[in-house]
């Protein structure tokens, strides 16, 4: 039995290092047995699903983010804010980048954090693939930060259209990437118009916005089954929402996007959602193997390959499946995974071997807003898989972040928060319009 504190520090905040941080500080940081350390360089958490709705302004992420600080004193683990810039593996060393303000003053110096075990769960970034003007010109959705953006924008585009005297002119939106990101973010941006309407941009309407959709292969959301993505398209077709598949996006210029077929898609905002990959420093970082898209490769322990000390999870980790591919970058994984490495972490305390991740796929929903939700349901049901659409698709998709909420704060407080989120529906406008 392991008798000396054990160090232990989690870099990223997301859905599955936070969930991390939070079981092992009630297991053993409650205990003082080990010192726990959370790293992100947000002061606060939003389950990354939600980014879309706060892109819209349907959701408002001062109400529904997370303060770590806050969770970590509820949670017995330590929070630290800051970046990770290098890994020292000789020393079990963590070199945090200076945290500077707005105006470029430092305001805590560069530092280091020493660990006996390291988790790395910092997620993921779009993949632009190199696509020349993309960083210049399209917006991407992989914290809140860029989603304020998007919103800001698009209500900068709307008041625009509001406005002028002659609004005839349709805004035009264009997304590239059919996964979950893309096709939820199509069919919100229409429930944000019908809402604006109603809060007085009478000339708002369908026809007001012109969304595309551009996913450069056959059909959209290639991870699910074909009938669930053809019932997809065509509820996002039914909205107003030109899908092209078979569309590749070669550059991106202020007006719009050129494609491989010589057209173009002309745009006032862009959203690239095509692809993800780990951050670019983590290629090759500290001498771990790294696969092309910057991931660590882990063994089935979740270990990476290289150190033992060292485990990796969710959209930043490589790990194989037996029947060949790769765990899939969702939320379920990183959650998942969480589970195994606790496990793992506690068998390794107590000198019992390691056991590997088993990926338990439990089927993917698609939300299109208030409009419909549809995906499929694996499991023991009918001993295979089960679409599912509609209200109850509806409900399991809402039920997935309740799941999430249940392994930070337990049930009592997610019942005490999903009341808060029904009295906020009634007093607050549907809409963030600020």
């Amino acid at each position: 039995m392991t008798t000396t504190k054990q160090k232990i520090v989690i870099v990223g905040g997301g859905a599955g290092g936070l969930e991390l941080a939070t079981q092992l500080g009630n297991k053993l940081g409650r205990k003082g047995q080990a010192e726990i350390t959370l790293i992100d360089r947000n002061p606060t958490h939003l389950w990354k699903p939600l980014l879309h709705e706060v892109a819209t302004g349907s959701m408002d992420e001062g109400i529904d983010a997370l303060s770590y600080l806050a969770h970590a004193h509820h949670h017995h683990f330590q929070f630290q804010l800051g970046s990770l810039v290098n890994i020292d593996r000789e020393t079990q060393q963590l070199e945090l980048a200076p945290i500077h303000d707005a105006q470029g003053n430092v305001l805590v110096d560069a530092r280091s954090v020493s660990y006996d075990t390291l988790v790395m769960a910092l997620g993921s970034t779009s993949n632009d693939f190199g696509t020349q003007g993309v960083k210049d010109h399209c917006i991407y959705l992989d914290n809140p930060q860029q989603a304020h953006r998007f919103r800001n924008e698009m209500l900068n585009q709307f008041l625009k259209h509001s406005s002028a005297q002659q609004n005839d002119k349709p805004v035009n939106i264009a997304i590239v990437g059919g996964g979950a990101t893309g096709v939820e973010l199509s069919a919100e941006l229409y429930n944000a118009v019908k809402q604006l309407n109603s809060y007085g941009y009478k000339t708002l309407g369908r026809e007001a916005l012109n969304v595309t959709l551009v996913e450069a292969g056959e059909r959209i959301l290639p991870a699910l089954p074909t009938r669930i993505s053809a019932a997809a398209h065509q509820e996002l077709t039914k909205l107003g929402v030109q899908v092209k598949t078979s569309t590749m996006v070669t550059s991106a210029q202020k007006e719009g996007l050129n494609t491989k077929d010589g057209s173009f898609i002309a745009a006032d905002l862009m959203v690239w959602a095509a692809g993800i990959k780990a951050p670019d420093f983590m290629k090759e970082i500290a001498g771990l193997e790294t696969n092309r898209i910057n991931q660590l490769v882990v063994q089935p322990t979740l270990q990476t390959t290289r150190d033992e000390n060292i485990y990796a999870i969710g959209d930043c980790a490589s790990c194989a499946l037996p029947e060949g591919g790769f765990v899939p970058p969702r939320a379920q994984s990183a959650h998942q995974m969480a589970s195994q490495v606790l496990k793992n972490i506690l068998a390794a305390r107590k000198g019992k071997p390691q056991t590997a991740y088993k990926y338990k796929d439990h089927g993917s929903l698609v939300s299109l807003s208030r409009f419909s939700t549809v995906g499929s349901l694996m499991g023991n049901l009918m001993h295979g898989s089960m679409m599912v659409e509609g209200r109850i698709a509806r409900l399991v998709y809402l039920s997935l972040y309740r799941m999430h909420q249940v392994a930070l704060h337990g049930y009592f407080r997610t019942g005490l928060m999903m009341l808060s989120g029904s009295i906020n529906k009634v007093i607050r406008p549907k809409l963030k319009l600020h």
